[in-house]
């Protein structure tokens, strides 16, 4: 397996463990040919954005035990789906993204220079 690279072309940082994210549930936005969503963008969670996420039908707000989902919060950090970021930003409602946890497949549909307008922290 490859090492995973951030959208700076680094390896890519841990996104969160508390509560724990990503695709395989390793904390990081790794992604392979199995994630048809894409769960490559580190969000920092917004009420605003889990407001939106809810009405468009992706609740990311209300406690799932049966999966050991406790809910996500403001402040949270998670790994999103790059559609449905692109989504939230569309509709003026993108969280900001932590870039050193992104990962570059998220280039695939994003350009830099937009996720560089929402990035928590900018370094290359």
């Amino acid at each position: 397996m490859f090492e995973s690279l951030n959208v700076f072309g680094k390896k890519l940082k841990t996104c969160c463990q508390n509560p724990m994210t990503g695709f395989f549930r390793d904390g990081c936005c790794n992604t392979d040919h199995n994630d048809q969503g894409m769960h490559t963008v580190c969000i920092v969670v917004t009420s605003d954005f889990l407001e939106f996420s809810k009405a468009v039908g992706n609740d990311l707000s209300t406690p799932r035990p049966e999966f050991n989902f406790s809910g996500l919060k403001e402040g949270d950090k998670w790994c999103l789906c790059a559609p449905r970021w692109v989504e939230a930003y569309r509709a003026g409602k993108a969280p900001l993204v932590d870039l050193e946890a992104t990962h570059e497949e998220t280039l695939a549909i994003v350009p830099m220079d937009i996720l560089k307008e929402y990035s928590e922290i900018v370094s290359e």
